[in-house]
């Protein structure tokens, strides 16, 4: 392991139903983007959730705080990329740094809180610790 930050980016267009009337991205569309986003960076890092919710006992990782700050607006059309990555890690929590790109640079920037979700013996939704196995992945240069 070389300590390095496990970082994903993925290449995406903004389609017409990302926008408003006015062709600009829908801003509550940013955060279904930084959803795929963060499904993308556990699946390059081997863990894709639609094996790792039944592997790992969890119903997912739901956003528990979220944010984002809008630097310059992407529109109908453009092509971006994003680059994702964990920058904390708690037991159960950790947050992740999504970084979005368009032709003139940085254009979003958006932050979430997650939780390592199961639900406990009372039918609940809780946060149980994040297997050591994830962490040591996220955490390396190249998973392979």
């Amino acid at each position: 392991m070389t300590g390095q930050i496990f970082e994903n980016r993925i290449d995406l267009r903004i389609e017409w139903g990302d926008c408003d009337p006015a062709g600009i991205v829908f801003y509550p569309n940013y955060f279904r983007i930084f959803n795929r986003a963060t499904d993308a960076l556990f699946t390059a890092a081997g863990f894709p959730p639609s094996t790792a919710f039944a592997r790992f006992g969890i119903l997912g990782y739901p956003m528990i705080d979220t944010r984002a700050n809008f630097l310059s607006p992407n529109r109908f059309g453009d092509d971006l990329f994003v680059t994702s990555r964990i920058t904390r890690w708690g037991r159960s929590s950790f947050d992740v740094s999504h970084r979005l790109h368009n032709g003139s640079g940085l254009s979003v920037e958006g932050f979430e809180k997650r939780v390592w979700g199961a639900i406990d013996g009372e039918g609940r939704l809780r946060g149980i610790a994040v297997p050591d196995e994830v962490r040591d992945i996220m955490v390396a240069a190249d998973p392979a």
